[in-house]
C-alpha cells in the first residue's frame, strides 16, 4: 500500500512547526540537568519535522548533534575549531560528530591613526 505523500493542510504544519520550537526551546534548557532527556525532545521534533516535511533553519540545525541528538554547547559537549587553511569552522560533538561550515574571511580593516 503505497503512502500518501501529499503536502499536509497549512493549520497541521502551523502546530508543528509550534511543538518543534517548544521542544527545541525545552531541550536547551535541560540539556546540563537532564541530557536524556534534552535528547529526547531533539529526537521528537526531528521526528515531527521528518513527518510533516518541515525544514528546520540553519541556525536549529546548528544546535543540535545528529549523531547523538543532544543540543550542542560549547565547551560542556562541543569543542569548536577553526581550520584557515580550508577555510572551514569545525564543530566536534562528543560522540564524535563533526560538522563542518565554511566561512568567508572578513578583508582587513583600514586603520588611519
Amino acid at each position: 500500500m503505497a503512502r500518501d505523500r501529499r503536502k499536509k493542510p497549512d493549520f497541521l504544519t502551523r502546530i508543528a512547526r509550534e511543538r518543534i520550537s517548544i521542544l527545541f526551546r525545552l531541550a536547551k534548557e535541560n540539556a546540563k540537568t537532564h541530557p536524556e532527556r534534552s535528547k529526547r525532545y531533539i529526537g521528537l521534533a526531528r521526528k515531527i519535522g521528518a513527518r510533516y516535511l518541515i525544514r528546520f533553519p540553519s541556525k536549529t540545525k546548528l544546535s543540535f548533534c545528529k549523531g547523538c541528538n543532544s543540543p550542542l554547547i560549547p565547551g560542556y559537549n562541543l569543542s569548536v575549531r577553526l581550520v584557515p587553511r580550508h577555510k572551514m569552522l569545525e564543530y566536534r560533538c562528543e560522540c564524535g560528530e563533526i560538522k563542518r561550515i565554511s566561512y568567508k574571511p572578513r578583508a582587513p580593516q583600514n586603520t588611519k591613526f
